[in-house]
């Protein structure tokens, strides 16, 4: 039996976001992926790239996992009532509800994360206890059948976490093989704990904006 695997598109999602886990699911086997929007005209994410979705969220099968990435474009659909509808008639009966990044801010405002353990983009985090979440520093965390990670290239991470859950280690390893997935970033920079205090700051005012966006979003 096929395993259905829904991933959310939205305008302005960060796509590495979605195409990191992407890589992943759709070499998991039985999975069958669908990428979900309103319509299926392409999606615009940041950055310009278009994604074209394959199935619409009123066409949508039920779901044996549902997925939503970040981006700036999920703090609109927070107050999207189709899009809050759908995610909290699939996650009712997916066997796992997931996120990368900020798409965890759009499980929460669905109602999705109240009691559990979870995490979202480091500049973000403070916004999960506003949907009744508990913050959980990990790049990956996992709460029963709640699977939330981190910023933007934790997606990869997650995607094989998820991997492993579904078709146990040796289907995650050898997926990650598979992508070369072996990583040695070039600096170490990746985090606020491990980066020098005047780039943390830099990236801040760059992300202020949306940052206080969100801060002024009625809980």
């Amino acid at each position: 039996m096929a395993l259905e695997l829904g991933m959310l598109l939205f305008p302005d999602l960060t796509q590495l976001d979605l195409t990191g886990p992407y890589e992943v699911f759709h070499r998991i086997p039985d999975a069958r992926v669908h990428l979900l929007w309103k319509d299926l005209s392409p999606v615009r994410a940041q950055g310009g790239m278009s994604i074209l979705p394959t199935t619409t969220l009123a066409d949508c099968p039920p779901l044996d996992l549902v997925f939503v990435p970040g981006g700036f474009g999920q703090q609109a659909l927070q107050d999207d009532a189709v899009v809050l509808e759908f995610l909290r008639r699939q996650g009712a009966s997916a066997r796992w509800v997931t996120s990368v990044c900020t798409g965890s801010l759009l499980l929460g405002a669905a109602g999705l994360l109240e009691g559990y353990a979870a995490t979202s983009h480091w500049a973000y985090v403070e916004f999960l206890e506003r949907f009744g979440a508990r913050f959980e520093k990990q790049r990956v965390v996992v709460d029963r059948n709640r699977i939330t990670a981190g910023g933007v290239t934790s997606g990869i991470d997650f995607g094989l976490r998820v991997a492993a859950e579904i078709g146990g280690e040796g289907l995650a390893k050898a997926l990650q093989l598979g992508l070369e997935y072996d990583p040695a970033p070039p600096f170490r920079s990746g985090h606020p704990d491990v980066a020098e205090p005047e780039i943390v700051a830099a990236v801040r005012a760059r992300l202020a904006p949306s940052i206080e966006a969100q801060r002024s979003r009625k809980p």
